[in-house]
């Protein structure tokens, strides 16, 4: 077997840094808007004076929510009711909003859900669901617009991992390690990046106030970590989107965990998260 040298590989350019985004003529595409976390990110870059796009399920959440911040900010919000879990979601949302004249130079992949079960008892078909969702419609997204996105005078890409995507998650199993192929592959994504125009993070939330539990069926699979505003986690990741010299991820809130589990050899983190599963 052949080994390469680190000292032959050739890394792309570092820009030194780079200047602060100018949201006033930036096109946001955000999925999962309907609600929680994609609701709140729609609310703050509308406040900050994007445009944007909302992608969800629910057409009349959607539409309340772009009647909402187009009164309050007048920007211009346009609602789309789609199903993302198709393996070409993507391709198929940006040939139809360029068709309409709409060119994204921003895109938040907020779209996911998980569930709370020992995995003998999930089902075959919600788990694959699940896949399509927090993987294959991020995946494509991402491919769909990184070359308009890189090409953009500031194009940002925000993919939103979790903070059990850094550790093993029982109980979560299948959701966690979605969250994980997230994490690395955004910050793949943010090193390929470099030398462009284009920021890319990947936010890694801990547990937040939202309609997660419930739809995961549980209200405790917090993993013991405190629960925290989707205001607070939005703020935190634009704040360091925003700076010069931003990293490939956040954790917005619940670090510790985190800081702990990497501090433990993977079989003591394994079974310390399955003592907080409280099933």
């Amino acid at each position: 077997m052949q080994y390469m040298s680190l000292h032959c590989v050739h890394f792309p350019a570092y820009s030194a840094g780079m200047t602060r985004i100018d949201y006033r003529t930036q096109t946001f595409i955000v999925t999962g808007a309907s609600a929680g976390l994609g609701a709140e990110f729609a609310r703050q870059l509308a406040a900050r004076g994007s445009n944007l796009v909302l992608v969800a399920r629910r057409a009349d959440r959607l539409e309340a929510l772009a009647d909402e911040l187009t009164r309050a900010h007048g920007v211009t919000v346009t609602a789309l009711a789609r199903d993302l879990g198709r393996p070409d979601a993507g391709r198929t949302l940006r040939s139809e909003l360029e068709s309409r004249g709409i060119h994204a130079t921003g895109l938040v992949n907020n779209a996911g859900f998980g569930t709370h079960n020992a995995f003998a008892d999930e089902d075959p078909d919600r788990l694959q669901d699940m896949l399509a969702l927090n993987v294959g419609a991020l995946v494509d997204l991402s491919r769909a617009y990184f070359e308009p996105l890189s090409a953009a005078d500031a194009g940002v890409l925000i993919n939103v991992s979790s903070l059990l995507g850094h550790q093993p998650t029982p109980y979560m199993s299948v959701y966690g390690a979605t969250k994980a192929f997230v994490l690395n592959f955004t910050e793949g994504l943010w090193a390929e990046a470099r030398g462009t125009r284009l920021r890319v993070l990947a936010v890694c939330p801990g547990a937040m106030d939202t309609e997660f539990y419930e739809a995961a069926g549980s209200q405790t699979a917090d993993y013991g970590t405190k629960r925290l505003s989707p205001e607070a986690v939005v703020r935190k990741a634009l704040a360091t989107l925003d700076r010069r010299s931003a990293p490939p991820s956040v954790i917005t809130n619940g670090g510790s965990l985190a800081v702990l589990t990497k501090l433990l050899s993977r079989r003591q983190g394994v079974r310390f998260m399955a003592r907080f599963a409280r099933r």
